[in-house]
């Protein structure tokens, strides 16, 4: 790679979370995190992947790499098959739709969403740590508290409505073993051991190395 071609990689964050997740990686690229633009009603995954491509021109760049946590692996798996991506990294997520919990696709059959009052969607931070992982409350309180609720009750339908059957080799996939949202499920190209949901943040230096490297074989 010529000393002139810049690398951005480009960081989505999970549902329930935000930018500063990333906060706690060391990469050796400057990154890019993303926020959130307003969903249409009943958007499916692959629609809002390709209207975030389109606003913040991503298709325009060169040395494209995005990087996806929990929510927005699934958008990053998505946007893969959309760019001219050098790497995409999918991290505490799914690839494919049946990788994610059964319960998640009982739940979008009955169209659950619709029948919980947006005052229950925000969970618990006791219980959100639990199933999390982590003891980081004050940084996930902060987190859940800034989550804006229609956006939270569009992306839980989104989820539990998902329909990718096939994923991509070419991703690569980072998980915990440890994983009680998105338990590890089918192909990861890399697992990490006693990782949890929110090993982006209580494992950084584990995932940061593996992320290092794996750009080292492509850069």
């Amino acid at each position: 790679m010529k000393q002139n071609d810049h690398i951005k990689i480009f960081g989505i964050s999970g549902l329930g979370a935000d930018q500063r997740i990333f906060d706690y990686l060391h990469l050796d690229h400057e990154i890019i995190t993303l926020d959130w633009i307003e969903p249409k009603s009943k958007e499916t995954i692959a629609s809002y992947a390709q209207r975030l491509i389109d606003h913040y021109q991503i298709d325009k760049e060169t040395n494209i790499v995005i990087l996806g946590v929990s929510f927005g692996g699934m958008i990053a798996s998505e946007m893969h098959s959309l760019l001219d991506a050098k790497k995409t990294f999918v991290i505490s997520s799914a690839t494919q739709t049946k990788e994610l919990p059964w319960l998640f696709s009982i739940a979008g059959k009955l169209n659950l969403i619709r029948w919980i009052p947006k005052k229950l969607l925000k969970p618990n931070v006791r219980i959100a740590a639990y199933l999390f992982g982590t003891k980081r409350k004050k940084l996930l309180k902060a987190i859940i508290d800034d989550t804006e609720v229609n956006f939270l009750k569009w992306g839980i339908y989104a989820i539990t409505t998902w329909k990718k059957p096939e994923s991509n080799s070419e991703i690569i996939t980072i998980h915990g073993t440890k994983d009680k949202v998105v338990p590890a499920k089918g192909q990861k190209t890399h697992l990490i051991k006693n990782g949890k949901h929110f090993m982006i943040v209580d494992m950084a230096d584990d995932v940061s190395r593996i992320i290092n490297e794996e750009l080292q074989k492509t850069f």
